[in-house]
């Protein structure tokens, strides 16, 4: 028996257990969730342990190719459980994995293919098919719909007047029959389908069983009129919610066919499906930017607002990203392939708003659960009031069942039922024509009740590139001389103010030395040799875990530039327990920063708190500057999941808006994750809840003011859908109210609660 790193926790090990067993020599697996692991019992006159993991390893990628989405919800789990899930299958992959836990249900959104296998494949295998556009109620459906619900019409009003048209019993039989075909057809079979395969009575078969019984009472004409009207309903809400995925399609419809690519042989229009990664393509102004790329000759501004919303143009040169389907506006220019036609960021998007459709709200899997138990209720009254009546009351047949007909109809939860995906879709593709990509129907139904938003304050409230603000060396050490030793250990550093540092030292035209021995300390600094000297550079806490006091007069120094608003980095040789000088580096606030904080607190949220790295007196002054409620100073990664865990105690629902990148352990545990600049990272894609693809945080109030809005459209929904069956109900038992009226009244607020919710499409904010 062998244990192999494989995918464990989640039900899509189903998959892989009969994967497995499908190979000769396994015999039995046995899954550990506790530890995370499969246990493989083979067969050594087969397998030895080596080929046993080759195995496991084979059909893993075998299995992960079948599944992308996997659950497992055979025991609660906790948040910080998850989160280790999420680290352990990020690990396996190679690559983020987003874990999302609700309700003690662990889902796991995974790669599609192992990142083993993807490099021999792409290097055999044709290119991959482009992503499929944002599913659909296809075409041709529609049109089918469209001409079923006229046949219905016109064989319903010829059967109604057939006697005065003088056409003979057999041919009015012979219409009713086409009414009832075209007009049930496909409720008819979708309801039996459901019946079949999940064991369940939907409110399609409902509507035809009480045609069917008009039709048997001898109201052949009330139950033709039923079904058209349930046909025509049918075909508005296809044509509604239709309009909603169109107006995703149209996303992938931003990209042009073909592009300009030079050739040894000049510049030659080809498919976008045949460029590869290091192509040079052309793009005129006018024109729009067939695929990802780097802009290598040329300048010019570019509309991104197709894809991160933003409505100024963005001025490019070399060096900068451009993104498929975002126009050039200004000048020629010429870019290099960074990302295959399928992997730009535009098909990306595409494609998460395509799963973000099939991830439902609460509330909609609530009204499903709920339509199910319903519809058998509805059902066995039916039944009773046709028995009671008949054969207790001494009421005619055709009298009581008639009535439970009108009943069947008018207790429907049609309305009910649409009143949430109509919505839901209708933001969804809202948000992504703006440049907010929300992963999902929960997503969406969280960020509507959020109480507390935080802000990893890097790349968020500021603009995210610190730059050196002043070099203050020791007395007898020039300013050269000190920047160029310091720049040489942050040289080796891949934090924002090392990056700040050594683009100061290049931009003084500075030759910066090799260091040796370099080793960097998390939330502290960095240590090593330049020049055959030892030195140590980073904050205060370096210093007092090291046991080295700061002089007095140097300490008073850091506090006064600190309260400026600057960070302070400090040089020391060991060597000689020399002080060789201070450096202060500061980021840029973004200037709409305090009026977004204004306008999260207009619209409902209750604490804005900002978390940073920076110590107490940094922190202090951007806090104050930008008007957060509250902020948390000196934050390792670690110590930022403990702050979020506390708020979300103390306030309930929070949010965590970070970069998506060194902050994805927050943003994983936030009730929602909202990552900035989308559209620049991959990572920011794939590990956020919510994605604002600009990197400008005015479309932060209008995704949250979005939210909110679809939330009190779907309240409306439900709150009139229930109204109007109640007031169906009383009138059918009241009020007398007859079998086509019932008909009217249920399909038109079907049809209501659909448009009503189409009116997110043209929400502005």
């Amino acid at each position: 028996m062998t244990e192999a790193k494989t995918m464990p926790k989640v039900r899509c090990t189903d998959v892989l257990a009969d994967t497995l067993m499908g190979y000769d020599g396994i015999l039995e697996t046995q899954l550990d969730y506790g530890k995370a692991h499969l246990k493989i019992v083979y067969d050594p006159r087969v397998l030895d342990e080596g080929q046993a993991l080759q195995v496991a390893q084979e059909a893993g990628h075998r299995a992960w190719e079948q599944v992308q989405h996997c659950a497992h919800a055979h025991s609660p789990m906790c948040k910080e459980c998850a989160l280790k899930l999420q680290d352990d299958l990020s690990e396996f992959f190679g690559q983020p994995v987003q874990v999302e836990l609700e309700n003690g249900v662990v889902a796991a959104k995974l790669p599609r293919r192992a990142p083993m296998v993807a490099e021999a494949e792409a290097a055999i295998a044709p290119p991959k098919p482009e992503p499929k556009k944002a599913k659909k109620l296809s075409l041709p459906q529609t049109t089918v719909e469209v001409i079923l619900t006229v046949v219905t019409l016109i064989a319903t009003l010829l059967a109604a007047f057939s006697a005065r048209l003088g056409l003979p019993s057999w041919a009015t039989t012979g219409l009713y029959v086409v009414a009832y075909v075209a007009g049930g057809y496909f409720g008819f079979v979708e309801g039996v389908k459901l019946l079949i395969t999940e064991r369940e009575i939907d409110v399609d078969l409902l509507m035809i069983l009480a045609a069917l019984g008009a039709a048997l009472v001898g109201q052949p004409t009330d139950g033709a009129i039923l079904l058209f009207l349930f046909s025509l309903s049918n075909t508005l809400q296809s044509y509604a919610l239709g309009r909603t995925r169109q107006a995703i399609e149209k996303l992938m419809d931003l990209r042009p066919p073909e592009a300009t690519v030079k050739t040894e042989e000049g510049w030659k229009t080809v498919p976008v499906e045949e460029l590869r990664l290091g192509d040079i393509v052309m793009v005129r102004p006018g024109e729009r930017f067939p695929i990802d790329g780097e802009v290598v000759e040329g300048t010019t501004e570019v509309d991104q607002s197709p894809i991160t919303g933003e409505s100024v143009p963005v001025f490019k040169q070399p060096g900068d990203p451009v993104f498929a389907g975002t126009v050039n506006t200004t000048g020629t220019v010429e870019i290099r392939v960074t990302h295959l036609a399928q992997e730009s960021t535009l098909a990306k998007i595409v494609q998460m708003v395509e799963e973000a459709q099939d991830a439902k709200a609460k509330t909609q899997r609530m009204l499903e659960e709920f339509e199910g138990k319903y519809a058998k209720f509805v059902l066995l009254a039916t039944v009773v009031l046709i028995v009671v009546p008949t054969f207790f009351l001494h009421q005619p047949f055709s009298k009581a069942f008639y009535r439970a007909m009108t009943w069947l109809v008018v207790a429907s939860p049609c309305a009910l039922v649409i009143s949430t995906p109509a919505t839901i879709l209708s933001a969804i593709a809202n948000g992504a024509r703006h440049g907010v990509l929300f992963k999902g129907g929960a997503h969406l139904e969280r960020t509507a009740t959020l109480k507390v938003i935080a802000f990893d304050k890097t790349g968020t409230l500021t603009v995210g590139e610190p730059q050196l603000q002043g070099v203050y060396p020791a007395e007898g050490l020039d300013e050269d001389t000190f920047l160029r030793w310091v720049a040489a250990l942050e040289a080796r550093s891949e934090h924002p103010i090392a990056r700040a540092i050594v683009h100061a030292a290049e931009a003084r035209g500075l030759d910066i030395p090799t260091a040796t021995e370099f080793r960097a300390i998390v939330g502290q600094g960095v240590e090593g040799v330049v020049e055959g000297t030892a030195i140590w550079v980073g904050n205060e806490r370096m210093f007092s875990e090291r046991s080295v006091r700061m002089p007095k007069e140097l300490t008073a120094r850091i506090l006064a530039l600190e309260s400026e608003g600057q960070t302070v980095i400090t040089a020391y040789r060991p060597a000689d327990r020399a002080w060789l000088g201070l450096l202060t580096v500061a980021d840029t606030l973004r200037p709409e920063a305090p009026e977004i904080v204004k306008q999260l607190h207009d619209l409902g949220i209750e604490k804005v708190v900002m978390l940073t790295g920076d110590n107490q007196q940094v922190a202090a002054s951007i806090a104050s500057q930008v008007g957060v409620d509250e902020f948390y100073a000196e934050l390792l990664p670690k110590d930022k999941v403990r702050v979020l865990e506390r708020l979300q105690k103390q306030y309930g629902p929070t949010a965590m808006v970070g970069d998506g990148v060194n902050d994805a352990p927050a943003l994983a545990l936030a009730d929602v994750g909202i990552a900035m600049g989308g559209a620049g990272t991959d990572v920011a894609l794939e590990t956020a809840d919510v994605v604002l693809m600009a990197d400008d945080l005015n479309h932060l109030p209008y995704a949250i003011g979005l939210a909110r809005e679809a939330r009190k459209v779907v309240w409306q929904n439900i709150t009139f859908a229930m109204a109007v069956i109640v007031l169906l109900v009383a009138s059918a038992f009241g009020a007398g109210l007859t079998l086509p009226w019932g008909v009217v009244g249920h399909e038109g607020s079907t049809v209501i609660v659909v448009l009503n919710g189409l009116r997110l499409l043209r929400y502005k904010g």
